[in-house]
């Protein structure tokens, strides 16, 4: 596989960096999760919402002092990783910015910034029909402390933490709340429940992602599928008696919850409204989905 540096493509081995680097010593970067799907012809790769994944990168980059490559090139790398490794598969896409200084101590620079993408094939990135989750005793980390909307790649110590933690008691994933005690985020994922078929959501400023799949799924949901959205606080004890409840992201995408701290949501099995939105979502992302087209960026042709 080969990964662009900073201008250059080299083979993933040489794609390296100093033990010394600021990038890896403290966790100085951010990064961008993004999604490539093979469509139905066999041969076409469909990148999803690439534009607005780049973008959020630049404006990720601008809160911590990095610099991104300039907008048309940064989208150009994306796409010509997956040219030049011959991308005719499911694909995730790792587009990052770090500081890549040596010197010791831990400052954020424009100067000592490195764009890097990479990209591994990718499936399921949570590789069950649906899963036991945990409230986490972690705190999701405030954005006042770390800027959540940046994407930071030291941040996810923090989602490192609850992840382990819901491992070691049996549970495949963890929910954080925020230290006022609401519910955040998963580790690497938002969080919707259903009340009463209503699709409700945490809004970002409850110190999680901005998140580009999260968007998508209150548009799809608002605008396609008649699904009525709320965007407001939730409190821990709604988890445990929504009617459905799942998690979403890019690597996650529609995953469904079937219990949390050991209470099983709604009757345990897969509800409607998440059957729904999940068909749907993966319609949109295939292509299937003419109205929808735009938020695909074809890799060949």
């Amino acid at each position: 596989m080969l990964t662009y540096v900073d201008g250059r493509f080299v083979p993933d081995g040489e794609a390296t960096i100093s033990v010394r680097s600021r990038g890896l010593n403290y966790g100085l970067g951010c990064f961008a999760g993004v999604r490539g799907y093979l469509a139905d012809d066999g041969q076409q790769v469909f990148v999803f919402r690439l534009d607005d994944h780049v973008r959020r990168l630049e404006l990720s980059a601008k809160m911590l002092f990095l610099r991104s490559e300039p907008f048309a090139q940064a989208r150009q790398a994306v796409l010509e990783v997956l040219r030049k490794n011959e991308v005719h598969y499911d694909v995730y896409l790792r587009p990052m910015v770090i500081s890549n200084s040596t010197e010791l101590s831990p400052v954020l620079r424009e100067q000592d910034s490195s764009f890097i993408v990479y990209c591994l094939p990718l499936k399921r990135y949570i590789d069950k029909e649906s899963i036991d989750v945990c409230v986490s005793s972690w705190r999701r980390t405030s954005d006042n402390a770390i800027p959540s909307r940046a994407k930071p790649t030291g941040g996810y110590l923090n989602s490192a933490l609850a992840r382990r933690e819901a491992f070691d008691n049996g549970f495949d994933e963890a929910i954080l709340l925020t230290e006022a005690g609401l519910v955040s985020e998963g580790s690497a994922e938002h969080v919707f429940i259903v009340r009463d078929g209503q699709l409700i959501s945490p809004p970002s400023t409850e110190h999680n992602l901005d998140g580009i799949t999260r968007r998508t799924l209150l548009a799809l949901a608002r605008e396609d599928l008649g699904i009525p959205v709320l965007e407001r606080p939730i409190g821990r004890t709604e988890l445990y008696t929504s009617d459905e409840l799942f998690l979403c992201g890019t690597g996650a995408e529609v995953t469904p919850v079937r219990s949390v701290d050991r209470r099983k949501v709604g009757d345990g099995g897969v509800g409607p409204v998440t059957t729904r939105l999940k068909s749907h979502y993966q319609d949109v992302v295939h292509g299937r989905v003419p109205e929808r087209l735009r938020w695909l960026t074809p890799v060949w042709g």
